[in-house]
């Protein structure tokens, strides 16, 4: 299922004026060419182009560059423009909101491609209960439960590559979460209540470990639930934001509503009561309360 969305209305022109100068950037860093090289190719003047691509300048081209452009280097007018995020060119292959229906078997391969078109962007990620690359196996057996094997298998293939993902020199991931789900795994509250101590204490150990082993590529922050609500959702880069709804995603490929979910996600991380520098202590202070 797909849903087609446009709306440019109260845009201000400086910000696609930034936009449009940010992709065109990074269309030259590709072919490695400078302005002339650049304006030769898709035959307008250097000039011009130079104008365009000043610092604080909200000139922008003509419809019949902007064609030339996205014709000469297989990109979209909407993504010069900044409407859509993906620079496939074609726009109808890269609506701007999509509704992906996934078992979790797919969904793991989906998530997986995501992370790799991401590479080189920093990963925002706000998970629904525990961050999938911290979770044991033997606490994704409780959680997962009612899953079918091939389900579980499906989890536990998905906090491998995530694991193996943030192991990568080039990551940077950041996790706000509630300070509160660490609480209920250590005192076995909600959906723990049935855990054993040994495997939730096995659980803390184990992100206590990692948060330390992976940082500083991998950044915990913590915020209380009392304050805020956030839904589960990660934001690869500028490329799309994908919003966790149970056996579906939202997945989002405006650049305005990645730059939204962007701003809501910097908002946590402003109001988290505990950053990196304190997660592993946080986790180590849980850990004393179920000796």
């Amino acid at each position: 299922m797909r849903i087609q969305q446009r709306n440019t209305e109260g845009t201000d022109k400086r910000d696609v004026a930034e936009i449009f100068r940010d992709r065109m950037a990074l269309l030259l860093a590709r072919k490695g060419f400078n302005l002339s090289q650049f304006a030769a190719s898709v035959g307008i003047d250097r000039s011009a182009l130079s104008q365009f691509l000043a610092p604080g300048s909200t000139r922008l081209p003509r419809a019949e560059t902007l064609c030339a452009i996205a014709r000469t280097y297989g990109v979209s007018v909407d993504w010069l423009m900044g409407i859509i995020a993906n620079d496939e060119t074609d726009s109808e292959a890269v609506p701007m909101l999509e509704v992906e229906r996934m078992a979790e078997t797919s969904a793991s391969d989906k998530l997986a491609e995501w992370h790799l078109e991401a590479v080189g962007y920093k990963i925002r990620y706000v998970p629904s209960t525990l961050p999938d690359l911290l979770r044991t196996e033997g606490l994704s057996k409780f959680e997962f439960g009612d899953y079918s094997i091939g389900e579980r298998r499906a989890r536990d293939q998905q906090t491998h590559d995530q694991l193996v993902y943030s192991r990568r020199p080039e990551t940077d991931i950041e996790v706000c979460m509630p300070y509160q789900t660490i609480e209920q795994i250590s005192m076995g509250q909600g959906v723990w209540n049935q855990v054993p101590i040994e495997i939730r204490k096995e659980q803390l150990e184990n992100m206590n470990r990692l948060i330390e082993e992976l940082y500083p590529t991998f950044r915990l922050f913590l915020f209380d639930a009392r304050k805020v609500y956030a839904a589960a959702y990660t934001l690869f880069g500028p490329l799309r934001a994908a919003i966790y709804l149970g056996d579906l995603y939202l997945v989002v490929n405006s650049v305005e509503h990645i730059r939204a979910l962007t701003a809501h996600f910097d908002q946590l991380i402003r109001i988290a009561e505990i950053g990196p520098d304190r997660a592993n202590q946080t986790i180590a202070d849980y850990l004393v309360r179920l000796s």
